[in-house]
């Protein structure tokens, strides 16, 4: 028992130190990009050694690899939750704030937020190999997606809405590095979904002229 105790404490303080790596990594990834930054920068604001970095993760360049890894599953799961509260009756319009929420809430929060969403939405253009672990939730993501656009579009054919979809992913992506996207960020909540919202309507409409 108190053997069992033991171990279970050291495996929760193993992933605080997990956990606390990859926040530290994803911060410094956010304001210097992966040239950037040091294993002792990590280390240090992480409150942990490298030795830990070794255990845990093997390398610098897989540990930044998991932290921009869990933020872009965070995203995902955010991004999952917004349509799956979405039922059958959304409107065109509903749908695209369901698929930009959390692009569109790092926008409006600015700061660390907005510099982590960049940092995903760079690797999201050019995904590192080794990331099939996630190709499973892009999956669920865009049956959501599909699942609420086909009684908007109901001529539209699935191939079509999942390539308009991956369109409307890599425009998101594409405001979060663009200047535009500095813009955005000038904006309050209210204004950021005015500006954006029709603007991922319309990736996903398409020229079909139908929708809510």
């Amino acid at each position: 028992m108190i053997q069992a105790k033991k171990t279970d404490m050291r495996r929760e303080a193993g992933q605080r130190t997990r956990d606390g790596l990859q926040t530290a990594a994803l911060e410094l990834l956010a304001q210097r990009g992966q040239e950037g930054v040091t294993l002792r920068e990590i280390t240090d604001r992480a409150g942990a050694n490298v030795a830990a970095v070794s255990y845990h993760f093997g390398s610098l360049k897989a540990l930044c690899d998991a932290a921009i890894e869990h933020a872009l599953e965070q995203y995902l799961d955010a991004q999952m939750e917004a349509l799956d509260s979405l039922g059958p009756t959304a409107t065109l319009h509903e749908v695209a704030a369901a698929f930009a929420g959390p692009m569109m809430r790092a926008f409006a929060a600015g700061g660390q937020d907005l510099a982590v969403m960049r940092t995903v939405a760079r690797v999201g253009i050019e995904p590192p190999q080794g990331w099939e672990r996630l190709t499973g939730k892009f999956d669920k993501s865009r049956r959501d997606a599909l699942r609420v656009l086909k009684p908007n579009l109901p001529g539209v054919d699935e191939e079509e809405l999942i390539f308009r979809t991956r369109c409307a992913a890599g425009l998101l992506n594409w405001l979060a590095l663009a200047p535009i996207g500095t813009e955005l960020a000038t904006m309050s909540a209210e204004q950021i979904e005015r500006q954006l919202v029709p603007v991922v309507a319309g990736a996903f409409r398409g020229d079909t002229g139908t929708g809510g």
